[in-house]
């Protein structure tokens, strides 16, 4: 980890006229980071009143535990521990971890594993808290209870409507899922039982089948028919277009095959994320900084928006710094495993370097209590357009914190 303290100490440049590296053009990044943090904690003292964003006008929006980013501000100080070993944060981290126990015994949607390995298992990880292992064990327990064996898969959200308002949705499947898979992995090995591991490749499996176009892009809802198995639906919530490749979506499928060939050495998966990389990396609408669009096809010919959409209100389109810090965490790991590590490792760099300049770091402005600017939550719900979001942050610090270990030739 000796290498941990220099990815974190970055130069930024405040100007474009120079070159040359001088005493003030250096930024301390962790210091950066601590001080938001420290902010946040000044703002909100109670654990049961999680940070996700800020209003417009500067000022703190928090939810509570049962919304799916419950788990990231405590994953949030868990990073920062393991990057400072300041005892301070770690303190800090347990209270906003422990905060969410109740969640253990919760099935309401498929969010547990954000909710719950953020937090508990970076407690673990990190903290070495080893009283947190049945908590993850009853976590997958109760994941696994919205796993059908008909369909092959875990059941994301509770009946709804699509948009059109008339579609029904009564075994919706999303993309996200992808990233729960984790916590049914670790509960596995915690647990010596198959059964979690046994769901998490099913799944997975499904969703190769289902989700994905020939492209190696993906649908963002996937809706079963719970008697026959069949599919009955193929859409989009939060994307552009129910064919278009919604940049989020697109992340949390990378990372989620990365994971799955990490945990079974199965060369199909390790295949399959790096195709799904390939659809990333290469497209034509991925900007030069590789910050992509909130959604890859927004606004391109063929691509019809399902919902109420005014091109004119965006005259720039929305940027997805989480979606970035997402991919650049994939990346990293990816490049462990594959024969194209370079390629991966220089992807994953690039993201992380524009995520940490100027353009994207909340240096100035109004935002207090976040790293970084510039991430969107749902543009189809205008919800969280061109915000900071809590889980933008902890992505971001994953990638840091896995770019420290390759260099340190430590391993993952």
């Amino acid at each position: 980890m000796k290498q941990l303290l220099n990815v974190l100490y970055v130069l930024v440049f405040f100007s474009a006229c120079t070159t040359k590296t001088n005493e003030k053009d250096q930024f301390d990044t962790i210091g950066y980071i601590a001080g938001k943090f420290e902010n946040t904690l000044q703002a909100q003292s109670d654990s049961t009143k999680i940070p996700r964003t800020i209003d417009e006008n500067g000022n703190l929006k928090t939810v509570g535990i049962y919304n799916w980013t419950s788990g990231f501000f405590a994953g949030n100080l868990w990073y920062m521990y393991e990057l400072t070993k300041d005892d301070k944060w770690k303190t800090e981290a347990v209270k906003w971890t422990e905060a969410l126990d109740t969640i253990q015994y919760w099935s309401g949607n498929h969010d547990v594993g954000f909710m719950m390995y953020c937090s508990y298992g970076n407690g673990l990880k990190f903290g070495g808290l080893n009283q947190y292992k049945p908590v993850l064990i009853q976590t997958a327990e109760s994941l696994s209870k919205r796993y059908h064996h008909n369909t092959k898969t875990i059941e994301s959200w509770d009946y709804r409507k699509a948009w059109d308002g008339k579609t029904e949705w009564f075994y919706p499947v999303i993309i996200d899922n992808m990233m729960n898979l984790e916590l049914l992995f670790e509960a596995s090995i915690l647990s010596g039982n198959n059964k979690y591991r046994d769901i998490a490749v099913q799944h997975a499996e499904t969703t190769m089948k289902n989700h994905y176009r020939a492209d190696y892009s993906c649908y963002h809802v996937v809706d079963y028919d719970t008697i026959t198995g069949a599919v009955l639906d193929k859409a989009t919530c939060q994307g552009f277009s129910d064919s278009s490749a919604w940049a989020r979506g697109q992340a949390w499928g990378l990372y989620g095959y990365v994971l799955c060939y990490r945990y079974t050495q199965d060369e199909k998966f390790l295949d399959f994320a790096e195709n799904i990389a390939a659809y990333m990396l290469n497209h034509k609408n991925l900007p030069e900084d590789m910050i992509p669009l909130w959604d890859y096809n927004v606004n391109d010919e063929g691509f019809i928006p399902e919902w109420n959409y005014d091109a004119s209100d965006y005259p720039e389109i929305p940027r997805d710094a989480s979606a970035a810090a997402i991919t650049a965490a994939a990346l990293y790991e990816l490049s462990t495993y594959s024969t194209k590590k370079q390629v991966y490792l220089d992807a994953a760099n690039k993201m992380v370097n524009s995520l940490l300049s100027p353009n994207y770091l909340a240096i100035q402005g109004n935002n207090k209590y976040f790293i970084l600017n510039h991430s969107v939550g749902s543009i189809p719900h205008g919800a969280e357009i061109d915000v900071p979001l809590v889980y933008a942050d902890y992505y971001l610090l994953e990638a840091m914190y896995r770019k420290s270990k390759i260099e340190d030739s430590e391993g993952l």
